[in-house]
């Protein structure tokens, strides 16, 4: 099934044509085009003369129905192949009616496997980035890492500490002991081990992105079998609650890729799916479900979770969930018209005022009018600012997961006299690669806290992922705000939070933008739906109702 010829059907009809034009629609060489021409004249889809010398014109006949040809293909497909080989041929170049056939039949049998009822199937748009905890710098790539590993220690919303493959633990000033739980197995059959652990916690703690915040801790040593010591000569309030974050996930790495401990392990991983499946020597509680698949869709799709045992129009009910907040960052370190606080006082100014606008983007997206602690944040005074000269446009960062609210954004700029020219960055680039970050004055940023919002506040002002990381390197009086955390208490930080938010909008560094809620729709027979980090699922709870006579 060839795209191109697909989008050459819907565009050019029976007649002339130039071959060059043909090129140009499907962006092809003129040699490439001169053989796709040949290769379906000889096929018989269509008839091609080209026009020799000068005056004499191309024609092109269609001998067949490409579409209606393609669709009878892909819904066969569809009804006896697997969902995620017919998915890919769904962004092909079709007509609306043909595209709305097609994913009605798609949605009819997206799931649906007779061969087990405790299955969870997600549609997925984009493949996860990564599975590596030290690389998971999304919130997609770190649910999964939730599942797939377990860290020594796991943190609740409220900032409890509770046992996870730790049992107990000793803290003081300088130093925590961990006393790790006997007998746990990793998915290739393996039991954990003190060196396991702390081999993993050498190579975090060395980390480029992590070394800022792993800079108190000056050694980790095995004090006994199946005890690891953390030291701190200088202090660390916060190393419990950096030992829950998902970076700090425990794995081994094998000739055959990382292997973890956790409720389900990693049966499959490319472009088309990924499965995760339950693992049966878990040395916790046993998942209900017996497998996750994570399948490939059209950008489209609806996403719906749902089980396999559901036919098509099977009833569904919605589970909201925070989905963090947006924020316009300005990159002041930039050697540009950002530096000048006037200037960003202005963008402040105006975005302020036209803050309530933002559900027009989007419904979900609630105007913030405060700051990035939910309950906590105080509503900061914005007094009107006259407007700054430019000498150059602002570059915008434009990103596929915020374009709707970024072109907004550029609008509102542009209607108050601010010169602005965008530069479109890449999913991955924009998660990943802070080069391609600095390259923008401003951008909108979306963040969503994994569990505890005083923790995770302090995470996203120090973490290398962070956006804000390399701004703080230039700030001086936030850099020295961020030696207190320390030294202060966890349960002190609020204060300490709301202090640093205070100077990162005073200063015009961040302008809070919105809240996000998430709606996920679930399949009727799903059970003990619970959300957990970052706003998604708890996967290892779920469980399947059977339908009984």
């Amino acid at each position: 099934m060839d795209k191109h010829l697909l989008t050459l059907w819907q565009s050019i009809s029976s007649g002339s044509i130039k071959q060059i034009e043909i090129a140009d629609l499907l962006q092809l060489s003129p040699k490439q085009t001169a053989r796709c021409l040949q290769k379906w004249t000889k096929e018989g889809w269509l008839k091609y003369i080209s026009g020799h010398g000068r005056g004499n014109v191309s024609t092109l006949k269609w001998l067949k129905n490409v579409e209606a040809i393609f669709e009878e293909q892909v819904m066969t497909m569809i009804d006896e192949d697997p969902v995620e080989l017919s998915s890919k041929y769904l962004v092909l170049d079709w007509s609306p009616d043909s595209k709305l056939r097609l994913m009605n039949k798609f949605k009819s049998k997206f799931g649906y496997d007779q061969s087990t009822n405790d299955k969870l199937v997600i549609p997925r748009r984009y493949p996860f980035l990564t599975i590596h905890p030290l690389k998971a710098a999304d919130v997609n790539s770190a649910s999964l890492v939730a599942n797939i590993y377990n860290r020594l220690v796991a943190v609740d919303e409220k900032g409890f500490v509770s046992p996870e493959l730790a049992h107990s633990w000793d803290v003081s000033p300088s130093k925590v002991r961990l006393y790790m739980k006997k007998d746990i197995k990793f998915h290739d059959g393996s039991i954990l081990t003190a060196e396991d652990v702390v081999t993993c916690l050498e190579k975090l703690r060395t980390y480029p992105q992590y070394q800022l915040l792993w800079r108190p801790v000056q050694q980790i040593q095995i004090a006994a079998p199946l005890v690891i010591d953390i030291h701190f000569p200088t202090g660390c309030s916060y190393c419990l609650q950096m030992l829950g974050t998902m970076n700090a996930s425990i794995y081994k790495e094998t000739k055959s890729g990382l292997v973890g401990t956790g409720c389900f392990y990693m049966e499959d991983n490319d472009e088309k799916k990924t499965t995760l499946v339950a693992f049966k020597d878990f040395f916790g509680e046993r998942p209900l479900l017996d497998m996750i698949e994570f399948v490939q869709v059209p950008e489209e799709f609806d996403v719906v979770y749902r089980s396999s045992a559901l036919e098509e129009n099977h009833s569904t009910f919605q589970v909201e969930s925070d989905s963090g907040f947006g924020i316009v960052m300005m990159n002041t370190f930039r050697n540009s018209a950002i530096q000048r606080k006037e200037i960003r006082d202005y963008i402040h100014y105006i975005i302020a005022k036209k803050r309530q606008e933002i559900v027009r983007t989007d419904p979900r997206k609630l105007p913030n009018h405060k700051g990035c602690l939910i309950g906590k944040s105080q509503s900061y005074p914005i007094h009107k600012t006259r407007k700054p000269v430019f000498t150059e446009p602002l570059v915008l960062k434009l990103v596929n997961y915020t374009e709707n609210t970024t072109l907004w954004l550029k609008n509102l700029l542009e209607e108050e006299g601010v010169p602005v020219v965008t530069k479109w960055v890449s999913f991955k680039d924009t998660v990943i690669n802070n080069s391609a970050n600095e390259e923008a004055d401003l951008f909108i940023h979306g963040e969503v806290f994994e569990m505890n919002q005083n923790f995770s506040f302090f995470f996203f002002l120090l973490n290398g992922y962070s956006k804000l990381a390399s701004i703080l390197k230039k700030e001086k009086k936030l850099a020295s705000y961020l030696e207190e955390y320390i030294h202060t208490p966890f349960e002190e930080w609020t204060n300490l939070n709301l202090k640093v938010e205070k100077e990162l909008i005073d200063q015009s560094i961040i302008v809070p933008l919105y809240y996000a809620k998430r709606q996920i729709p679930f399949s009727a027979d799903l059970m003990n739906i619970n959300i957990k980090h970052f706003g998604y699922v708890d996967f290892s709870k779920l469980w399947v109702r059977p339908e009984l006579e």
